[in-house]
């Protein structure tokens, strides 16, 4: 896997903040964000599959996206 780095958030501390970066050899999207614990957000959120998680990620950092997908 070759992991190209797209950006940081930028309101970080400098340390284990949302990250973006694309895997090149398959033009995946690797996400870093927050894993959400909240009992009433999972509630809604209903049956997460072994392997899987769910995350937050920030609205402000749509703009990565968007620069990973070339646009």
């Amino acid at each position: 896997m070759t992991l190209r780095f797209v950006g940081i958030d930028p309101n970080t501390d400098g340390e284990h903040c949302p990250t973006v970066w694309v895997d090149e050899l398959t033009g995946d999207y690797i996400l870093q964000g927050w894993r959400i614990a909240e009992p009433g957000t999972l509630a809604e959120i209903g049956d997460v599959p072994d392997g899987e998680t769910v995350m937050r990620f920030p609205r402000r950092m749509a703009r990565f996206l968007r620069e990973a997908n070339g646009e």
